[in-house]
């Protein structure tokens, strides 16, 4: 999003932007409560007695695995956002975690994980995961990309990385929208409510079919596409502010 808005100035004041930009990933986050509803429904009456715990044992876990990610952002949320927002970072970060994704999924290449199923994350293992994710409080690394380095590292499959970056996200960005919006306030003018719901219902449809895309694709292929490619936009950012922007 960093990004796009170097290209795209939108009309609307620093405040609500910085805003603006935390606020309309709650689209993507609603996607994922929806895809995963029943999963994540520790009081579903289609659940069994030791189904119901294993899901308040699941979000137990994701709390762990958030603290860390909680607390050095409420602590370092404004510092950060002043040393680390530009264009240098961004590109910086997309090439470094581009590579780590090659590395990872070139030595998990014959390793067989010890984790498929959620319910085999440990507390340690969820509060490892968490470390990794304060790691994108840092522009560009990619939250997801974070947590699905540090998942596969500690040894979980795939599709339990993918998982966890998903259901760790909820709190997260819940946490994180409500701190900007009560920063902004609420006195949003007609057109700043507009772009702002137009953009989290964006978010919404394209997240729906991002995730079951990704889902499906990680089930057959490793995620060293994923690392090409942010090598390649990493590349393309730096050389576009360094030659190309006046």
């Amino acid at each position: 999003m960093m990004l796009v808005d170097e290209f795209i100035q939108m009309n609307v004041s620093t405040a609500f932007k910085e805003m603006f930009l935390v606020v309309v990933q709650l689209g993507a986050i609603m996607a994922v409560v929806i895809l995963y509803f029943h999963k994540l429904n520790p009081i579903s009456p289609r659940k069994t007695r030791i189904e119901k715990n294993e899901t308040f044992t699941l979000w137990f876990k994701v709390f762990v695995a958030c603290v860390p990610a909680g607390v050095i952002g409420l602590l370092f949320d404004d510092d950060i956002e002043k040393v680390f927002y530009n264009y240098v970072t961004v590109a910086i970060t997309l090439i470094i975690y581009g590579v780590l994704f090659i590395i990872v999924e070139s030595r998990n290449k014959n390793r067989q994980p010890v984790v498929n199923h959620f319910t085999q994350l440990t507390y340690k293992m969820a509060f490892l995961i968490g470390i990794f994710q304060v790691l994108a409080l840092i522009p560009g690394t990619s939250r997801s990309g974070a947590t699905i380095i540090g998942a596969i590292l500690i040894g979980t499959s795939r599709v339990v990385a993918a998982e966890s970056t998903f259901f760790l996200a909820i709190p997260v960005m819940f946490g994180a929208s409500l701190l900007k919006l009560l920063k902004f306030g609420f006195n949003f003018t007609g057109e700043e409510l507009a772009i702002l719901l137009t953009g989290m219902i964006v978010s919404f449809v394209v997240s729906i079919l991002a995730i079951k895309f990704l889902m499906g694709y990680i089930k057959k292929h490793d995620f060293k596409a994923f690392g090409y490619y942010r090598i390649v936009l990493g590349i393309l950012v730096l050389l576009y502010f360094l030659l190309m922007a006046p």
